[in-house]
Protein backbone atom coordinates (compact mmCIF):
# COMPACT_ATOMS: atom_id res chain seq x y z
CA UNK A 1 0.00 0.00 0.00
CA UNK A 2 1.59 3.26 -1.07
CA UNK A 3 2.01 5.97 1.59
CA UNK A 4 1.53 9.70 1.29
CA UNK A 5 4.92 10.68 2.73
CA UNK A 6 6.32 13.76 0.99
CA UNK A 7 10.06 13.97 0.27
CA UNK A 8 12.27 16.85 -0.75
CA UNK A 9 13.84 15.13 -3.74
CA UNK A 10 16.66 17.59 -4.34
CA UNK A 11 17.59 17.76 -0.65
CA UNK A 12 17.87 13.97 -0.37
CA UNK A 13 19.73 13.66 -3.67
CA UNK A 14 22.26 16.28 -2.50
CA UNK A 15 22.78 14.73 0.94
CA UNK A 16 23.31 11.33 -0.60
CA UNK A 17 25.75 12.62 -3.23
CA UNK A 18 27.72 14.65 -0.68
CA UNK A 19 27.95 12.09 2.14
CA UNK A 20 27.19 8.48 1.14
CA UNK A 21 29.98 6.33 -0.30
CA UNK A 22 28.24 3.79 -2.54
CA UNK A 23 29.65 0.40 -3.41
CA UNK A 24 30.37 -0.05 -7.12
CA UNK A 25 30.03 3.69 -7.72
CA UNK A 26 31.66 5.12 -10.85
CA UNK A 27 33.28 8.24 -9.44
CA UNK A 28 33.99 9.50 -12.95
CA UNK A 29 30.29 10.35 -13.22
CA UNK A 30 28.78 9.99 -9.74
CA UNK A 31 29.53 13.53 -8.58
CA UNK A 32 27.43 14.84 -11.45
CA UNK A 33 24.69 12.22 -11.68
CA UNK A 34 24.34 11.20 -8.03
CA UNK A 35 21.98 8.39 -7.08
CA UNK A 36 18.49 7.34 -8.08
CA UNK A 37 16.55 7.40 -4.82
CA UNK A 38 13.90 4.72 -4.30
CA UNK A 39 11.26 5.34 -1.64
CA UNK A 40 8.66 2.54 -1.73
CA UNK A 41 8.03 -0.96 -2.98
CA UNK A 42 5.10 -3.30 -3.42
CA UNK A 43 5.10 -6.74 -5.00
CA UNK A 44 7.70 -6.73 -7.83
CA UNK A 45 7.56 -2.92 -8.17
CA UNK A 46 9.41 0.03 -6.67
CA UNK A 47 8.73 3.76 -6.86
CA UNK A 48 11.44 6.39 -7.14
CA UNK A 49 11.39 9.72 -5.39
CA UNK A 50 9.73 11.34 -8.39
CA UNK A 51 6.82 8.91 -8.18
CA UNK A 52 7.75 6.73 -11.15
CA UNK A 53 6.70 3.09 -10.93
CA UNK A 54 9.37 0.60 -11.99
CA UNK A 55 9.54 -3.17 -12.32
CA UNK A 56 12.52 -4.21 -10.21
CA UNK A 57 14.18 -6.48 -12.73
CA UNK A 58 17.08 -7.25 -10.40
CA UNK A 59 15.11 -7.90 -7.21
CA UNK A 60 17.13 -5.45 -5.13
CA UNK A 61 20.47 -7.20 -5.62
CA UNK A 62 19.35 -10.76 -6.41
CA UNK A 63 17.58 -10.83 -3.06
CA UNK A 64 13.96 -9.60 -2.78
CA UNK A 65 12.64 -13.04 -3.64
CA UNK A 66 9.13 -12.74 -2.16
CA UNK A 67 8.66 -9.16 -3.34
CA UNK A 68 8.15 -5.92 -1.46
CA UNK A 69 5.58 -5.01 1.19
CA UNK A 70 5.10 -8.44 2.74
CA UNK A 71 3.34 -7.73 6.02
CA UNK A 72 4.06 -11.26 7.29
CA UNK A 73 7.79 -10.46 7.42
CA UNK A 74 7.38 -6.89 8.62
CA UNK A 75 5.11 -7.98 11.48
CA UNK A 76 7.56 -10.71 12.54
CA UNK A 77 10.38 -8.16 12.58
CA UNK A 78 8.36 -5.72 14.73
CA UNK A 79 7.22 -8.41 17.15
CA UNK A 80 10.72 -9.76 17.74
CA UNK A 81 12.20 -6.25 18.05
CA UNK A 82 9.69 -5.49 20.82
CA UNK A 83 10.30 -8.78 22.60
CA UNK A 84 14.10 -9.00 22.37
CA UNK A 85 15.98 -6.89 19.82
CA UNK A 86 19.44 -8.32 20.53
CA UNK A 87 21.28 -11.03 22.44
CA UNK A 88 24.97 -11.83 22.82
CA UNK A 89 25.65 -14.62 20.28
CA UNK A 90 28.92 -15.80 21.86
CA UNK A 91 29.69 -18.62 24.27
CA UNK A 92 26.42 -20.30 25.28
CA UNK A 93 23.74 -17.70 24.56
CA UNK A 94 21.02 -18.07 21.95
CA UNK A 95 17.45 -17.01 21.16
CA UNK A 96 14.32 -18.81 19.93
CA UNK A 97 14.55 -17.42 16.37
CA UNK A 98 18.22 -18.43 16.01
CA UNK A 99 17.55 -21.98 17.22
CA UNK A 100 14.37 -22.38 15.16
CA UNK A 101 15.93 -21.02 12.00
CA UNK A 102 18.98 -23.30 12.27
CA UNK A 103 16.71 -26.33 12.55
CA UNK A 104 14.68 -25.15 9.57
CA UNK A 105 17.76 -24.59 7.39
CA UNK A 106 19.03 -28.07 8.23
CA UNK A 107 15.61 -29.47 7.27
CA UNK A 108 15.75 -27.72 3.88
CA UNK A 109 19.42 -28.43 3.13
CA UNK A 110 20.97 -31.62 1.70
CA UNK A 111 20.89 -34.60 4.07
CA UNK A 112 24.55 -34.34 5.08
CA UNK A 113 24.13 -30.79 6.46
CA UNK A 114 23.37 -30.58 10.17
CA UNK A 115 24.88 -27.36 11.59
CA UNK A 116 24.59 -23.63 10.88
CA UNK A 117 26.95 -20.74 11.60
CA UNK A 118 25.32 -17.32 11.31
CA UNK A 119 27.03 -14.51 9.45
CA UNK A 120 25.86 -11.02 8.47
CA UNK A 121 25.68 -11.46 4.69
CA UNK A 122 27.09 -13.40 1.76
CA UNK A 123 30.63 -12.05 2.00
CA UNK A 124 30.99 -12.97 5.67
CA UNK A 125 29.34 -16.34 5.07
CA UNK A 126 32.02 -17.14 2.48
CA UNK A 127 34.72 -15.71 4.72
CA UNK A 128 33.43 -18.01 7.47
CA UNK A 129 33.44 -21.00 5.13
CA UNK A 130 37.13 -20.49 4.42
CA UNK A 131 37.96 -20.11 8.12
CA UNK A 132 36.08 -23.33 8.85
CA UNK A 133 38.01 -25.10 6.09
CA UNK A 134 41.29 -23.90 7.62
CA UNK A 135 40.22 -24.94 11.11
CA UNK A 136 39.08 -28.34 9.87
CA UNK A 137 42.38 -29.27 8.23
CA UNK A 138 44.50 -27.82 11.04
CA UNK A 139 42.42 -29.88 13.48
CA UNK A 140 43.09 -32.99 11.39
CA UNK A 141 46.82 -32.31 11.43
CA UNK A 142 46.79 -31.53 7.70
CA UNK A 143 47.97 -27.97 7.99
CA UNK A 144 49.70 -28.21 4.62
CA UNK A 145 46.27 -28.03 2.94
CA UNK A 146 46.15 -24.28 2.33
CA UNK A 147 45.30 -23.95 -1.37
CA UNK A 148 41.75 -23.10 -2.40
CA UNK A 149 40.63 -23.49 -6.01
CA UNK A 150 38.24 -20.85 -7.30
CA UNK A 151 37.32 -19.87 -10.86
CA UNK A 152 37.89 -16.97 -13.19
CA UNK A 153 34.77 -14.75 -13.29
CA UNK A 154 33.65 -15.99 -9.86
CA UNK A 155 32.19 -13.56 -7.36
CA UNK A 156 32.24 -14.51 -3.68
CA UNK A 157 32.01 -11.16 -1.89
CA UNK A 158 33.68 -7.95 -0.88
CA UNK A 159 35.61 -8.64 2.31
CA UNK A 160 39.35 -8.96 1.78
CA UNK A 161 39.18 -12.76 1.76
CA UNK A 162 35.96 -13.17 -0.24
CA UNK A 163 37.21 -10.63 -2.78
CA UNK A 164 40.40 -12.68 -3.14
CA UNK A 165 38.29 -15.80 -3.73
CA UNK A 166 36.56 -13.92 -6.53
CA UNK A 167 38.02 -14.28 -9.99
CA UNK A 168 36.99 -10.89 -11.36
CA UNK A 169 39.98 -8.67 -12.07
CA UNK A 170 37.92 -5.48 -12.26
CA UNK A 171 36.69 -6.22 -8.74
CA UNK A 172 40.24 -5.79 -7.41
CA UNK A 173 41.46 -2.61 -9.14
CA UNK A 174 42.96 -0.31 -6.51
CA UNK A 175 42.72 -2.88 -3.71
CA UNK A 176 45.15 -5.44 -2.29
CA UNK A 177 43.72 -8.94 -1.96
CA UNK A 178 45.43 -11.90 -0.24
CA UNK A 179 45.63 -14.37 -3.14
CA UNK A 180 48.76 -16.34 -2.25
CA UNK A 181 46.77 -19.50 -1.40
CA UNK A 182 44.19 -19.25 -4.17
CA UNK A 183 44.33 -20.77 -7.64
CA UNK A 184 41.86 -20.08 -10.41
CA UNK A 185 40.58 -22.44 -13.09
CA UNK A 186 38.45 -21.55 -16.12
CA UNK A 187 34.84 -20.52 -15.84
CA UNK A 188 32.38 -22.89 -17.56
CA UNK A 189 31.65 -20.14 -20.10
CA UNK A 190 30.08 -22.27 -22.82
CA UNK A 191 29.31 -19.37 -25.15
CA UNK A 192 33.02 -18.53 -25.36
CA UNK A 193 34.29 -22.11 -25.63
CA UNK A 194 36.82 -22.91 -28.38
CA UNK A 195 35.35 -22.87 -31.86
CA UNK A 196 34.14 -26.26 -33.02
CA UNK A 197 34.19 -27.78 -29.53
CA UNK A 198 30.97 -29.53 -28.50
CA UNK A 199 29.40 -28.87 -25.10
CA UNK A 200 30.32 -32.38 -24.00
CA UNK A 201 33.94 -31.92 -25.10
CA UNK A 202 34.00 -28.54 -23.33
CA UNK A 203 32.90 -30.20 -20.11
CA UNK A 204 35.64 -32.83 -20.55
CA UNK A 205 38.15 -30.00 -21.05
CA UNK A 206 37.07 -28.19 -17.87
CA UNK A 207 37.13 -31.32 -15.76
CA UNK A 208 40.56 -32.25 -17.09
CA UNK A 209 41.85 -28.75 -16.35
CA UNK A 210 40.58 -29.02 -12.77
CA UNK A 211 42.12 -32.44 -12.28
CA UNK A 212 45.44 -31.29 -13.77
CA UNK A 213 45.43 -28.25 -11.47
CA UNK A 214 44.91 -30.44 -8.40
CA UNK A 215 47.74 -32.76 -9.47
CA UNK A 216 50.03 -29.85 -10.26
CA UNK A 217 49.50 -28.28 -6.83
CA UNK A 218 49.58 -31.64 -5.08
CA UNK A 219 46.28 -33.07 -3.78
CA UNK A 220 47.63 -33.09 -0.23
CA UNK A 221 47.98 -29.27 -0.42
CA UNK A 222 44.49 -28.51 -1.76
CA UNK A 223 41.89 -27.68 0.88
CA UNK A 224 38.73 -26.71 -0.98
CA UNK A 225 36.91 -25.87 -4.18
CA UNK A 226 34.68 -22.76 -4.00
CA UNK A 227 31.94 -22.39 -6.61
CA UNK A 228 28.61 -20.75 -7.37
CA UNK A 229 26.18 -23.24 -8.98
CA UNK A 230 25.44 -20.55 -11.56
CA UNK A 231 27.97 -17.73 -11.64
CA UNK A 232 26.11 -14.50 -10.97
CA UNK A 233 28.03 -11.28 -11.22
CA UNK A 234 30.58 -12.93 -13.48
CA UNK A 235 27.98 -13.02 -16.25
CA UNK A 236 25.24 -15.54 -15.31
CA UNK A 237 27.33 -18.49 -16.45
CA UNK A 238 25.70 -21.89 -16.01
CA UNK A 239 27.79 -25.05 -16.29
CA UNK A 240 27.49 -27.82 -18.88
CA UNK A 241 25.66 -30.97 -17.74
CA UNK A 242 27.71 -33.17 -15.44
CA UNK A 243 30.34 -30.52 -14.70
CA UNK A 244 29.87 -30.28 -10.94
CA UNK A 245 29.19 -33.97 -10.43
CA UNK A 246 32.49 -34.88 -12.06
CA UNK A 247 34.53 -32.20 -10.30
CA UNK A 248 32.98 -33.13 -6.95
CA UNK A 249 34.03 -36.74 -7.54
CA UNK A 250 37.61 -35.57 -8.01
CA UNK A 251 37.39 -33.54 -4.81
CA UNK A 252 35.99 -36.43 -2.78
CA UNK A 253 38.69 -38.74 -4.11
CA UNK A 254 41.40 -36.42 -2.80
CA UNK A 255 39.72 -35.28 0.44
CA UNK A 256 39.11 -31.76 -0.93
CA UNK A 257 36.09 -29.97 0.55
CA UNK A 258 33.41 -28.58 -1.78
CA UNK A 259 31.90 -25.21 -0.84
CA UNK A 260 28.73 -24.17 -2.67
CA UNK A 261 28.19 -20.41 -2.74
CA UNK A 262 24.39 -20.30 -2.87
CA UNK A 263 24.13 -16.65 -1.87
CA UNK A 264 22.26 -15.96 -5.12
CA UNK A 265 20.91 -19.36 -6.17
CA UNK A 266 19.34 -20.29 -2.83
CA UNK A 267 15.77 -19.81 -1.61
CA UNK A 268 13.74 -20.62 -4.71
CA UNK A 269 15.53 -18.54 -7.36
CA UNK A 270 16.05 -21.70 -9.41
CA UNK A 271 12.98 -23.50 -8.05
CA UNK A 272 14.71 -25.15 -5.07
CA UNK A 273 15.55 -23.92 -1.59
CA UNK A 274 19.11 -25.10 -2.25
CA UNK A 275 20.10 -25.84 -5.84
CA UNK A 276 23.72 -26.96 -5.50
CA UNK A 277 23.01 -30.64 -4.92
CA UNK A 278 19.42 -31.08 -6.14
CA UNK A 279 20.04 -29.45 -9.54
CA UNK A 280 23.83 -29.56 -10.01
CA UNK A 281 24.99 -32.66 -8.05
CA UNK A 282 27.71 -30.74 -6.22
CA UNK A 283 27.59 -32.80 -3.00
CA UNK A 284 28.75 -29.77 -0.97
CA UNK A 285 30.46 -30.02 2.40
CA UNK A 286 29.56 -26.41 3.20
CA UNK A 287 26.94 -24.06 1.76
CA UNK A 288 27.00 -20.28 1.99
CA UNK A 289 23.69 -18.45 1.85
CA UNK A 290 22.28 -14.95 2.35
CA UNK A 291 20.18 -12.62 0.14
CA UNK A 292 16.99 -14.66 -0.36
CA UNK A 293 17.36 -16.04 3.18
CA UNK A 294 15.45 -12.95 4.38
CA UNK A 295 14.40 -11.73 0.92
CA UNK A 296 16.50 -8.68 1.68
CA UNK A 297 14.24 -7.44 4.48
CA UNK A 298 17.16 -7.54 6.94
CA UNK A 299 20.85 -8.50 6.56
CA UNK A 300 21.65 -12.09 7.43
CA UNK A 301 23.94 -14.79 6.12
CA UNK A 302 24.70 -18.35 7.10
CA UNK A 303 27.31 -21.02 6.51
CA UNK A 304 25.78 -24.49 6.53
CA UNK A 305 28.14 -27.22 7.69
CA UNK A 306 28.14 -30.94 6.97
CA UNK A 307 28.04 -33.57 9.67
CA UNK A 308 31.52 -34.77 8.70
CA UNK A 309 33.08 -31.33 9.00
CA UNK A 310 31.35 -30.48 12.27
CA UNK A 311 32.44 -33.74 13.86
CA UNK A 312 35.99 -32.40 13.51
CA UNK A 313 35.60 -28.69 14.29
CA UNK A 314 33.04 -29.34 17.05
CA UNK A 315 35.82 -30.45 19.40
CA UNK A 316 38.56 -28.31 21.02
CA UNK A 317 41.60 -28.18 18.76
CA UNK A 318 43.79 -28.16 21.87
CA UNK A 319 43.24 -28.05 25.63
CA UNK A 320 41.49 -24.85 26.66
CA UNK A 321 41.06 -23.63 23.06
CA UNK A 322 37.74 -22.22 21.88
CA UNK A 323 36.26 -21.84 18.41
CA UNK A 324 37.32 -18.20 18.18
CA UNK A 325 35.28 -17.04 15.21
CA UNK A 326 32.09 -15.00 15.32
CA UNK A 327 30.41 -11.66 14.72
CA UNK A 328 28.60 -9.29 17.05
CA UNK A 329 25.48 -9.68 14.93
CA UNK A 330 25.69 -13.44 14.34
CA UNK A 331 22.26 -14.99 14.77
CA UNK A 332 20.66 -11.59 15.36
CA UNK A 333 17.20 -12.45 16.74
CA UNK A 334 15.30 -9.90 14.64
CA UNK A 335 17.08 -10.97 11.44
CA UNK A 336 16.44 -14.63 12.23
CA UNK A 337 12.76 -13.84 12.86
CA UNK A 338 12.62 -12.17 9.44
CA UNK A 339 14.18 -15.27 7.84
CA UNK A 340 11.73 -17.60 9.56
CA UNK A 341 8.75 -15.54 8.40
CA UNK A 342 10.23 -15.33 4.90
CA UNK A 343 10.72 -19.10 4.63
CA UNK A 344 7.27 -19.76 6.06
CA UNK A 345 5.80 -17.45 3.41
CA UNK A 346 7.79 -19.18 0.66
CA UNK A 347 6.41 -22.54 1.76
CA UNK A 348 2.85 -21.26 2.21
CA UNK A 349 2.65 -19.85 -1.33
CA UNK A 350 4.80 -22.68 -2.76
CA UNK A 351 7.25 -20.20 -4.21
CA UNK A 352 9.59 -22.93 -5.46
CA UNK A 353 6.72 -24.55 -7.33
CA UNK A 354 5.73 -21.18 -8.79
CA UNK A 355 9.30 -20.64 -9.98
CA UNK A 356 9.49 -24.08 -11.58
CA UNK A 357 6.48 -23.14 -13.71
CA UNK A 358 6.64 -19.38 -14.18
CA UNK A 359 10.42 -19.22 -14.12
CA UNK A 360 10.48 -21.43 -17.18
CA UNK A 361 8.12 -18.99 -18.91
CA UNK A 362 10.44 -16.12 -17.91
CA UNK A 363 13.46 -18.00 -19.26
CA UNK A 364 11.71 -18.69 -22.55
CA UNK A 365 10.70 -15.05 -22.87
CA UNK A 366 14.23 -13.77 -22.36
CA UNK A 367 15.60 -16.39 -24.77
CA UNK A 368 13.21 -15.11 -27.45
CA UNK A 369 15.43 -12.01 -27.68
CA UNK A 370 18.06 -14.13 -29.42
CA UNK A 371 16.47 -13.14 -32.75
CA UNK A 372 17.86 -9.61 -32.37
CA UNK A 373 21.12 -8.92 -34.26
CA UNK A 374 22.77 -7.37 -31.20
CA UNK A 375 22.10 -10.32 -28.88
CA UNK A 376 24.86 -12.91 -29.03
CA UNK A 377 23.83 -15.09 -26.11
CA UNK A 378 21.06 -15.48 -23.57
CA UNK A 379 21.88 -17.76 -20.67
CA UNK A 380 20.88 -18.75 -17.17
CA UNK A 381 17.97 -20.58 -15.63
CA UNK A 382 14.55 -19.62 -14.26
CA UNK A 383 14.72 -16.17 -12.62
CA UNK A 384 18.48 -15.76 -13.09
CA UNK A 385 19.25 -14.67 -16.65
CA UNK A 386 21.92 -12.78 -18.58
CA UNK A 387 21.87 -11.14 -22.02
CA UNK A 388 25.20 -10.70 -23.81
CA UNK A 389 25.34 -8.06 -26.54
CA UNK A 390 27.79 -8.43 -29.42
CA UNK A 391 28.90 -6.69 -32.59
CA UNK A 392 28.72 -9.89 -34.64
CA UNK A 393 26.46 -12.85 -33.85
CA UNK A 394 28.49 -15.22 -36.03
CA UNK A 395 31.87 -14.56 -34.43
CA UNK A 396 30.80 -13.30 -31.01
CA UNK A 397 32.96 -10.21 -31.49
CA UNK A 398 32.29 -7.66 -28.78
CA UNK A 399 31.38 -4.04 -29.30
CA UNK A 400 33.98 -1.41 -28.31
CA UNK A 401 34.11 -0.66 -24.59
CA UNK A 402 33.30 2.97 -25.38
CA UNK A 403 29.95 1.91 -26.85
CA UNK A 404 28.83 1.24 -23.25
CA UNK A 405 26.21 -1.15 -24.56
CA UNK A 406 25.07 -2.52 -21.21
CA UNK A 407 24.41 0.90 -19.73
CA UNK A 408 22.73 2.09 -22.92
CA UNK A 409 20.28 -0.77 -22.79
CA UNK A 410 19.60 -0.38 -19.08
CA UNK A 411 19.04 3.37 -19.50
CA UNK A 412 16.45 2.77 -22.21
CA UNK A 413 14.79 0.14 -20.03
CA UNK A 414 14.73 2.53 -17.08
CA UNK A 415 12.91 5.11 -19.17
CA UNK A 416 10.34 2.44 -20.06
CA UNK A 417 9.85 1.32 -16.45
CA UNK A 418 12.29 -1.55 -15.90
CA UNK A 419 15.42 -1.72 -13.72
CA UNK A 420 18.24 -3.85 -15.16
CA UNK A 421 21.78 -4.50 -13.95
CA UNK A 422 24.30 -3.50 -16.63
CA UNK A 423 27.77 -5.02 -16.60
CA UNK A 424 29.97 -3.97 -19.54
CA UNK A 425 28.40 -5.75 -22.54
CA UNK A 426 25.91 -7.64 -20.37
CA UNK A 427 22.51 -7.02 -18.86
CA UNK A 428 21.50 -9.14 -15.90
CA UNK A 429 18.01 -9.99 -14.66
CA UNK A 430 17.18 -11.45 -11.24
CA UNK A 431 13.65 -10.20 -10.50
CA UNK A 432 11.36 -10.92 -7.59
CA UNK A 433 10.16 -14.52 -7.88
CA UNK A 434 6.46 -13.71 -7.60
CA UNK A 435 6.13 -12.41 -11.17
CA UNK A 436 3.06 -13.49 -13.13
CA UNK A 437 2.95 -14.10 -16.87
CA UNK A 438 1.59 -10.67 -17.80
CA UNK A 439 4.41 -9.00 -15.87
CA UNK A 440 6.94 -11.25 -17.58
CA UNK A 441 5.47 -10.31 -20.95
CA UNK A 442 5.88 -6.64 -20.04
CA UNK A 443 9.53 -7.19 -19.10
CA UNK A 444 10.26 -8.97 -22.37
CA UNK A 445 8.54 -6.20 -24.36
CA UNK A 446 10.58 -3.52 -22.58
CA UNK A 447 13.80 -5.45 -23.15
CA UNK A 448 13.08 -5.88 -26.84
CA UNK A 449 12.34 -2.17 -27.28
CA UNK A 450 15.40 -1.19 -25.23
CA UNK A 451 17.73 -3.42 -27.25
CA UNK A 452 16.29 -2.10 -30.52
CA UNK A 453 16.84 1.47 -29.35
CA UNK A 454 20.40 0.55 -28.40
CA UNK A 455 20.98 -0.88 -31.87
CA UNK A 456 19.76 2.38 -33.38
CA UNK A 457 22.03 4.40 -31.09
CA UNK A 458 25.08 2.35 -32.02
CA UNK A 459 24.43 2.63 -35.75
CA UNK A 460 23.82 6.35 -35.54
CA UNK A 461 27.02 6.92 -33.55
CA UNK A 462 29.16 4.71 -35.77
CA UNK A 463 29.87 1.94 -33.23
CA UNK A 464 28.02 -0.73 -35.20
CA UNK A 465 27.05 -1.36 -38.79
CA UNK A 466 24.05 -3.50 -37.91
Amino acid sequence: MRSNIAYDAHDLWTKDRDHVVHGWADFATFHETGSEILVEGEGPYVWDIDGRKLIDGIGGVWCVNVGYGRSEIVDAIAEQARRLPYANPFHSTSTPPAAQLAAKLVELAPDNIDHVFYATGGSTANDTALRIVQHYFNHLGQGERKIVISRHSAYHGSTAVSAALSGLDFNKVGFDTPEENIRYVSAPYAYRRPEGMSLEAFCDHLVQEFNDTVLEIGPERVAAFFAEPIMGMGGVIDPPPGYFRRISQICKRHGILVIADEVVTGFCRLGEFFASDSLFEMAPDLISCAKGLTSGYLPLGATLISREVFEVIGKPIETGAMFTHGFTYSGHPVCCAAALANIDLMETIDLCGHVRKTGTYFEEGIRSLMDLPIVGDVRGQKFMMGIESVADKETGELLPFEADVGHRTSSHARELGLILRPLAHLNILSPCLILERDEIDRIVDILRTSLLRTQDDLVREGFWSG
